[in-house]
């Protein structure tokens, strides 16, 4: 799960690291009255959605007015005006793609007087299993850049579980970045602050880019990305409570609600598999018969006739989809139930698109009976092989 900048910033000061003062802005009327309890001079004005890039990214509408998601303003009017133009206007960046993002909050804050810019970031290491540390001299809006064509200028290490975080580490950022003085003393407390903070709240990601030296010589904290592991949310309730469904692609919202691993892809043939490595694998062989997964669908190993409903309503609602493969392997998961939940979903929302059936496993034949007892249109397939060049056919024509 991810969470808004300004959500991510109030974290960060409420565990003692260095953030500019901000206020939040949901409707346009609001922000001439927050704009007005910062200091200024200067302030700066941020659309706020679940993407990188806003500062490059450009509004869709006119109305929204020239410059990307960043803007800077130098009084309280202006500001009020740059985020009244913005607040309910579409934004286009290279994370977002050409959809874009319609921005229904916007981060009014203090300007800050930068003289560098870095990059700091703790992410897991799925190799080692370990969190890491990814720091880099050149912070900003070209970090993807950076890492592109000149990564060594980046430095990444990981922290042993057994000893845990220690100075050694933030002195090893702090050299990394070029930092003196003050200011290696002020790294090694925040990168302790930001390793407590990503173990105790069960983040996957905490990036901060940029990491500022201010002209005072102080580090802060100029802008925050954090994601968050779903899997721990019961035990986060006040991370849970920053979710902002809005962000969130509609179909992999219903997936949630129903316990379904779902997440929406690019391609035109809808998968609904049981496990996560069928579903991989399934994924994999439709590229190779030369065709493209609309998603990945994990029905998990006891999903019930509701859950299998559910399933295949989520795969019809995407316009993408050409043509439908249903995998299921019956170990806990029985085909019959499949097969009864199969069926009730296409009298439920109709079929319009080619559906291939590859059953196999518990009650295997018994689930082969239902489907060809139906007046649905199914093509059976014996095997995954099979099964895929079955539906890329029938989509391809």
């Amino acid at each position: 799960m991810n969470i808004h900048e300004y959500q991510a910033k109030q974290l960060l000061k409420e565990y003692g690291a260095p953030v500019s003062d901000g206020r939040a802005v949901l409707r346009a009327e609001e922000a001439k009255t927050a704009a007005g309890e910062l200091d200024g001079p200067l302030w700066v004005v941020k659309a706020q959605i679940h993407a990188g890039g806003r500062g490059k990214g450009k509004f869709k509408e006119e109305s929204a007015g020239t410059g990307g998601g960043v803007r800077l303003a130098k009084s309280v009017s202006e500001a009020a005006e740059e985020a009244k133009k913005m607040l309910g206007r579409t934004l286009v960046t290279h994370q977002t793609g050409p959809a874009g993002k319609q921005v229904n909050r916007i981060y009014i804050e203090d300007g800050s007087a930068i003289d560098r810019e870095l990059y700091l970031a703790l992410l897991v290491d799925r190799k080692t299993s370990r969190i890491s540390f990814v720091c880099s001299t050149e912070g900003g809006m070209d970090i993807e850049e950076v890492a592109a064509k000149t990564p060594e200028k980046i430095l990444s290490f990981s922290v042993d579980p057994a000893s845990g975080i220690s100075g050694f580490h933030g002195r090893r950022v702090a050299f990394a970045l070029k930092l003196q003085g003050q200011q290696v003393k002020q790294c090694v407390a925040l990168v302790n602050t930001l390793y407590r903070m990503f173990i105790e709240r069960d983040m996957e990601m905490l990036e901060i880019n940029p990491l500022i030296v201010t002209d005072k010589g102080d580090l802060k904290c100029l802008d925050a990305k954090m994601g968050f592991d779903g899997n721990a949310l019961y035990r986060q309730p006040a991370i849970l409570a920053l979710r902002d469904e809005t962000e969130e692609d509609p179909k992999e919202l219903a997936a949630s609600k129903y316990d379904l691993n779902y997440i929406a892809l690019d391609g035109e043939i809808g998968c609904m598999v049981n496990g996560a490595g069928l579903a991989m694998a399934t994924m994999d062989i439709i590229k190779l018969f030369g065709a493209e997964p609309a998603n990945f669908l994990d029905v998990g190993g006891g999903a019930t006739k509701e859950k299998v409903t559910e399933a295949f309503k989520i795969i019809t609602s995407d316009p993408n989809v050409k043509g439908i493969l249903v995998n299921i392997f019956g170990g806990i998961m029985r085909c019959d139930v499949i097969a009864e939940g199969v069926l009730a979903a296409v009298k439920e929302v109709g079929l319009k698109v080619p559906l291939v059936v590859r059953l196999e496993g518990t009650n295997v034949e018994k689930g082969k009976e239902i489907l060809n007892g139906s007046d649905v249109d199914v093509i059976a397939a014996d095997d995954l092989g099979d099964a895929a060049q079955k539906i890329v056919k029938a989509v391809k024509g």
